[in-house]
């Protein structure tokens, strides 16, 4: 998902641009601080007039470009990105979090009073909704950053190309493709590893497959991703729980990974309607 910049002629000499997080580690606004210098030249473009993370500069909007980090997960946060959304031009969801849910959209699955009271001691003092879920759930996004954590390189794509008023070079193409332009060895074919390159959209520069290791879905599924044609292919020799398991992280609410997951029956381990208190390789 994509949004055309508005021209030069439209935006701002200056652009006002704010940066939000909801229920999240803080790891993608940590990318856009990771700039460094990059941000500095970018910085000297455009008004940075909310960011916690980064200033005690305070702004409730309005905006030019927001960037959302993290998920839905409370009632204060659902009314909070509705008014955000009324104050912004682009809003922009960066993360897995933001895009999908994150990790904590897997107590989608199950009871919400129960995982409250195992994560906090008094959950009668904890307001939360009984889902986590992405911001386009709520609002409507202009915009998508995908992983876990984004790319500075797709992050600096697209704040360059905004304030040039030209459309982000943003491609959806499988992490397979990465492994092939770096000379990767499939590890799904070579070493029978469960790997979600062929369903995953690229973005890390292929770093598991580079270490042996199969990719564990961080920026998402893919335009058109066919979960359960992969999830298919692994089956051939693990039970459908096992297959389920590898799509039960960071997107697992994602439609695509989401099938796969609902079709064994909710995600194996703590959080699979039991909430046993057993850890999830036992």
């Amino acid at each position: 998902m994509l949004a055309v910049p508005a021209s030069r002629a439209t935006m701002p000499r200056r652009p006002r641009i704010g940066v939000v997080k909801f229920a999240s580690c803080d790891g993608c606004q940590l990318t856009l601080l990771d700039l460094e210098d990059d941000l500095l030249a970018i910085a000297d473009r455009l008004d940075i007039v909310e960011f916690a993370e980064a200033t005690s500069n305070r702004s409730s909007g309005p905006f030019d470009i927001l960037f959302v980090e993290g998920s839905i997960s409370t009632p204060e946060q659902a009314v909070d990105i509705v008014r955000l959304r009324a104050a912004t031009s682009t809003l922009v969801t960066i993360g897995a979090c933001a895009t999908s849910g994150g990790i904590q959209a897997l107590r989608n699955w199950a009871d919400h009073d129960a995982v409250r009271s195992l994560v906090y001691p008094d959950p009668e003092y904890v307001e939360s909704l009984a889902t986590a879920t992405p911001v386009a759930d709520h609002v409507a996004v202009d915009a998508e950053l995908r992983g876990c954590p984004i790319s500075p390189d797709q992050l600096r794509e697209f704040v360059t190309a905004t304030l040039a008023g030209r459309r982000p070079d943003l491609p959806d193409e499988a992490v397979c493709a990465e492994c092939k332009r770096r000379n990767v060895v499939c590890v799904a074919v070579a070493e029978g590893v469960t790997c979600l390159g062929p369903v995953t959209r690229s973005g890390c520069g292929a770093l598991c497959p580079a270490y042996g290791r199969g990719c564990y879905g961080c920026f998402g599924p893919r335009e058109s991703a066919n979960g359960e044609g992969l999830a298919t292919w692994l089956g051939r020799d693990r039970d459908a729980a096992d297959t389920a398991r590898s799509f039960a992280l960071f997107n697992a609410w994602s439609p695509p990974f989401r099938r796969v997951i609902d079709a064994a029956g909710g995600p194996p381990g703590p959080i699979d309607g039991r909430l046993t208190e057993e850890p999830l390789d036992a």
